[in-house]
């Protein structure tokens, strides 16, 4: 009887040795989405107005990465829900970039050169990124800017800047509050860069610039063509 059993137990081993394995998917938590609704920011005292998400909040950014803002019109857009937020920059062309003591002298913020840091800024995240995209638009409210799509595990997937080329300049870029991983996030990312189209699309400048050149609309150029859902 032991060695019927004990042939039996051998068998069932050696089968289940030579079947194929298959691994499961990895999985992550669902996540329920709300609706896309949105509220307006605009404040007397900003330069700027747009709408954003009923789901998130408008805060003054007091410090950006460790530095203190150059002007009162950093702000972020928090989305608690997802432990998400867009840092948003702006700067005065013609302006002059605050600098810390003992560092080089200040520049003046020139439209090349703020087009250029914006560039810097996303291509830093090349050691990381697998691809990064960058798409010329120019809104209804005939805002002209580029946004750009990184792809792979890099801090931020989602970054734009808008302009107007003569007065204005203003950055942003979605960051989460955890580590990037391009799998995990991937819905949620879709679901905030739909978020972060409307407000582009909504955007509008209070005192506006005329195009000069060197502005970001190429010639012939139609339809926002980043800024779509």
């Amino acid at each position: 009887m032991f060695k019927f059993l004990f042939s039996l137990v051998a068998l069932v081993f050696l089968l289940s040795c030579n079947s194929d394995y298959t691994p499961k998917r990895r999985g992550y938590f669902r996540i329920d989405f709300p609706p896309h609704q949105y509220q307006t920011f605009d404040k007397p005292e900003y330069p700027y107005t747009f709408e954003y998400p009923v789901y998130a909040n408008v805060v003054r950014d007091s410090s950006y990465f460790d530095t203190v803002p150059e002007n009162p019109y950093w702000i972020n857009v928090d989305f608690p829900r997802f432990n998400a937020r867009i840092y948003i920059s702006y700067k005065e062309i013609g302006a002059t970039d605050r600098v810390a003591p003992g560092h080089q002298k200040p520049t003046p913020n020139t439209f090349d050169k703020l087009k250029d840091d914006a560039y810097k800024m996303t291509f830093k995240h090349t050691v990381k990124a697998s691809s990064i995209d960058d798409s010329i638009m120019e809104t209804p409210n005939g805002v002209s800017g580029v946004f750009f799509h990184v792809g792979g595990n890099a801090a931020t997937a989602n970054q734009f800047y808008v302009t107007d080329s003569v007065h204005n300049f203003l950055r942003g870029a979605l960051y989460f509050d955890t580590a990037p991983n391009e799998d995990s996030l991937s819905r949620v990312n879709r679901f905030l860069q739909e978020d972060m189209f409307h407000l582009i699309n909504t955007f509008r400048w209070k005192r506006p610039g005329k195009t000069v050149a060197g502005t970001v609309k190429p010639a012939g150029a139609t339809a926002p063509a980043a800024a779509k859902k």
